[in-house]
């Protein structure tokens, strides 16, 4: 990788991270306080819990992905010759790969054997639920 496009990788990580910072966590109040009191509709209760959910997954989400674009900013200040390399095999990563996720950790290959399922299939036979 050559030192332009290191830098350009800094920019944009630099970007993701400001933009990733100055996000403000979602948060859904619930519509219910108190178990004494329903509300006006009880079907309300089952959409606001699944807002609460999306909310908070999508805040665990961002914080992830500022974890990581801190480690490819630090990984890029400390050892720049190592940045743009998988974590898992050391083989370089492709640039349009960076440039599209300029935090990207693995190559492709050992991405999709960590994103395997882990052990075989759990269901053997079709009878296994009768």
């Amino acid at each position: 990788m050559t030192d332009a496009q290191r830098e350009e990788m800094r920019t944009l990580l630099l970007a993701l991270h400001a933009e990733l910072s100055g996000k403000v966590p979602a948060k859904i109040e619930p519509n219910r306080t108190d178990d004494a009191r329903i509300g006006g509709d009880e079907d309300e209760q089952p959409l606001n819990e699944m807002m609460q959910a999306i909310a908070s997954s999508r805040n665990r989400n961002t914080d992830g992905m500022l974890a990581r674009v801190v480690k490819a900013l630090g990984k890029l200040r400390n050892d720049p010759d190592s940045f743009g390399e998988c974590e898992e095999c050391g083989d370089e990563l492709p640039y349009g790969r960076l440039k599209a996720v300029p935090y990207v950790e693995f190559c492709v290959d050992c991405q999709g054997k960590k994103d395997k399922p882990k052990g075989g299939p759990t269901r053997r036979k079709l009878t296994d639920y009768t």
